[in-house]
C-alpha cells in the first residue's frame, strides 16, 4: 500500500503495471552504486532550489526502486523553471551551436525570462523540437563519425527530461550495462571485464559490435520500450518530437523512422533504454536458463563483450543474439564480431593445438592480451590500441601546426595537458611502455614543429628534452590493478534482500 505522503504527491504517482516487462534481478555481478550522483549531483545558485529539485528526484528513486512493474503516469511537472535552469548551467559554455545559432552565453544574457517563456512553452505542449546540425569527427580507422548537434533549448529541455527519467531507469538497468549512466565509466567496465575473466572459467570471448546502433534504432521499438515504464504521454511525446525532428545537413532536413542522432543529451538514456529491453534482458536470461557452464557479460553502450567457459555456449549464443537483434531491426557488424579462444588455458590449449599463440581482442581503447606474471600465473594485459594512439598523435600534430608561432611556454602548457589526459585515461597496469611511447613521440613532434619556425632555428634533442621534462608529466602507472579497484567498489561479502550473505563475483551471485 502507498504510504500517504505518497498518495498526496503527485511527483511520484505510479499506476498500470507494465504490459510484457518481465523484470529479472539486477546484475549481481557488479552491484550498483546507486543513482545518486545522477540526477541529484547538479547544483544551482540557490540551495533551497537545489533541495526541492533532489527530494523530488528522491522520491521517484524510491518508488522506481519498490514498484518495478508500475508506469509513471505524472512527470512533466517535474521539468520545473528550476530544473531547467539547473539543466543550462550544466551545458559547455563552449558547446558548438545547433540550427538556431544560439550559445550559452548569448541565451544567459536574459536567463530568467528565457526560461521561464520555455517552461511555459513545455507545459502547453507549444515547445517545437529542431533540427539537429550534422557534424562529423574523425575516426581512428580513418572514417568520419556523425554527430547531432542539437539546439542550445533542444539540449536544456532534453538534460532535464533526462534527469528526471534516470532516476526511474537508474534503479532498473542491470550491473553489467557500464555506458552512458551516472557514477560509471569506462574504467569500470575494463576493470569488471579483466575480473571476470581472471576470476570465472571463461575460455572463449565474444567481440561483439552493433552496426551502426545510434542510425538504426526503431522508433516504434524505442517508444514502447518507453511505455513500461512512463505512462506520462507529454514526456512521451517530447521524446517523439526529439525522435522525428530530423537532422539538417547540406540545407536539407532528412528526418525517418530510425536512428537517435548520435551527439544529442537525451540520445545515450534511449540508447540504453533500447538495449536494456532487447539485449539486457534477454542476456541475463539466457545466462540463467540456457547457459552449461560461466559465463561473464560486459556491456560498454553498443560494444559488447560476452564470455564463456564452452564453445558450444558461445556459439549458441551468438546465433541467438543474431536473431534477436534481427529481430529489432539492429544487426552485429561482421567485422568488428568475433569468437575467439582467450583465458588462462588458451595458450595451452592453441600450443597443443599448434595455432600459436591466443588471439587479442579490444575493447574501449585497449587491446586485452593474455598473458603471464613475472611468477608465471595467468594475468590479463592491457595495452593502448596502436591505432588510436597514431590518430591521436596526427591530432596533435595538425594543432602543433596551428600553435608553430606560440610562444614555447603556450605550447608547453597546452601539451602537458594534452599528455596528462592521455596518461589519465591509458595509465593502467602492463601499459606502461605505451605511455613512454607517446610522451616520446609527442616530443619529437614538438622539436619538429620548434624547428619549422626558422630555418635557422637549433633546437637540439638536449634542449626539447629538458622542455619535456619541465612542461610534461611522466610516464607512470596512475589506476591500480582491476581487483583492487572492483573489490573496494563492489564488495565480494553483502547482506543481499534478508538472505544470507551472498558471495558476489564476476559473471553471477555464489552463496
Amino acid at each position: 500500500m502507498m504510504h500517504e505522503r505518497e498518495k498526496s504527491d503527485p511527483a511520484i504517482v505510479a499506476v498500470k503495471p507494465t504490459n510484457e516487462a518481465e523484470r529479472f534481478a539486477a546484475e549481481p555481478v557488479e552491484p550498483r552504486a546507486g543513482a545518486e550522483g545522477n540526477v541529484g549531483q547538479h547544483s544551482t545558485d540557490r540551495a533551497q532550489n537545489r533541495a526541492t529539485v533532489s527530494q523530488a528526484l528522491e522520491r521517484i528513486r524510491r518508488v522506481a526502486r519498490q514498484r518495478k512493474k508500475e508506469k509513471f503516469t505524472t512527470l512533466l511537472h517535474h521539468i520545473s523553471t528550476d530544473r531547467l535552469e539547473q539543466a543550462f548551467l550544466d551545458l559547455k559554455e563552449g558547446a558548438a551551436a545547433g540550427v538556431d545559432g544560439l550559445k550559452w552565453h548569448d541565451y544567459e544574457a536574459d536567463l530568467e525570462r528565457n526560461l521561464e517563456d520555455l517552461h511555459a512553452r513545455v507545459h502547453r505542449g507549444a515547445y517545437r523540437a529542431q533540427p539537429s546540425r550534422r557534424v562529423y569527427i574523425p575516426k581512428p580507422d580513418g572514417r568520419a563519425r556523425p554527430l547531432a548537434v542539437a539546439a542550445l533549448e533542444d539540449k536544456i529541455v532534453q538534460r532535464a527530461t533526462a534527469a528526471v527519467l534516470n532516476a526511474i531507469y537508474e534503479e532498473d538497468f542491470l550491473g553489467f550495462s557500464y555506458g552512458f549512466r551516472p557514477g560509471r565509466g569506462a574504467h569500470d567496465a575494463l576493470d569488471a571485464l579483466a575480473v571476470g575473466i581472471s576470476s570465472r572459467k571463461v575460455n572463449f570471448i565474444l567481440d561483439a559490435d552493433i552496426r551502426a546502433f545510434f542510425d538504426t534504432v526503431d522508433h516504434d521499438w524505442l517508444i514502447r520500450f518507453v511505455e513500461h515504464r512512463i505512462g506520462d504521454k507529454r514526456i512521451i511525446r517530447l521524446i517523439q518530437k526529439w525522435l522525428k525532428a530530423g537532422v539538417l545537413e547540406d540545407g536539407v532536413v532528412t528526418a525517418g523512422d530510425r536512428g537517435t542522432g548520435q551527439g544529442s543529451v537525451i540520445s545515450p538514456l534511449l540508447a540504453n533504454i533500447y538495449l536494456h529491453y532487447v539485449f539486457d534482458l534477454w542476456a541475463e536470461r539466457w545466462r540463467r536458463r540456457e547457459a552449461t557452464g560461466d559465463m561473464i557479460i560486459v556491456r560498454y553502450a553498443d560494444d559488447l563483450v560476452v564470455g564463456f567457459e564452452h564453445e558450444t555456449d558461445a556459439r549458441r549464443f551468438l546465433n541467438e543474439m543474431c536473431q534477436r537483434l534481427e529481430e529489432h531491426s539492429l544487426s552485429l557488424h561482421p567485422e568488428k564480431t568475433r569468437l575467439i579462444e582467450f583465458g588462462r588455458h588458451a595458450a595451452e590449449n592453441r600450443k597443443r593445438s599448434g595455432l600459436g599463440k591466443p588471439e587479442t581482442f579490444s575493447f574501449l581503447g585497449f587491446i586485452f592480451i593474455s598473458g603471464k606474471s613475472r611468477r608465471g600465473k595467468f594475468q590479463i594485459k592491457r595495452k593502448s590500441r596502436p591505432d588510436r594512439m597514431r590518430a591521436k598523435l596526427q591530432a596533435i600534430k595538425q594543432e602543433l601546426r596551428r600553435r608553430m608561432h606560440q610562444p614555447i611556454p603556450v605550447q608547453g602548457k597546452w601539451l602537458g595537458q594534452v599528455v596528462k589526459g592521455y596518461f589519465n585515461y591509458h595509465a593502467v597496469p602492463t601499459n606502461s611502455q605505451a605511455l613512454g611511447t607517446f610522451r616520446l613521440r609527442v616530443t619529437k613532434l614538438w622539436q619538429r614543429s620548434l624547428r619549422r619556425r626558422s630555418q635557422k632555428d637549433g633546437t637540439t634533442w638536449e634542449w626539447i628534452t629538458r622542455l619535456a621534462k619541465d612542461w610534461f608529466p611522466r610516464p607512470r602507472i596512475l589506476h591500480p590493478w582491476p581487483d583492487l579497484r572492483f573489490a573496494v567498489k563492489h564488495p565480494r561479502w553483502e547482506p543481499y534482500a534478508g538472505k544470507p550473505p551472498v558471495r558476489f563475483c564476476a559473471g553471477g551471485a555464489q552463496k
